[in-house]
């Protein structure tokens, strides 16, 4: 295994673990501070749009190095 496979694996495993971790993050969040079923959903959107941002970039890149 090369260092850049090892890089890639590595970065889907640990980046989707931190995304659960700040999910579950999010969720105590909003039982704790009693935001409901909808301030919880906004919670949750806010969290990701901001992972599906960091996604598309990365995927944004990918397509246009390869091409």
């Amino acid at each position: 295994m090369s260092e850049e496979q090892f890089t890639n694996i590595s970065m889907v495993v640990l980046l989707g673990g931190l995304i659960v971790f700040m999910a579950f993050i999010i969720l105590d969040l909003g039982r704790k501070s009693g935001a409901g079923k909808f301030g919880t959903f906004v919670l949750f959107l806010a969290l990701f749009a901001g992972v599906i941002g960091f996604v598309f970039k990365n995927l944004l890149v990918e397509f246009l190095i390869l091409k």
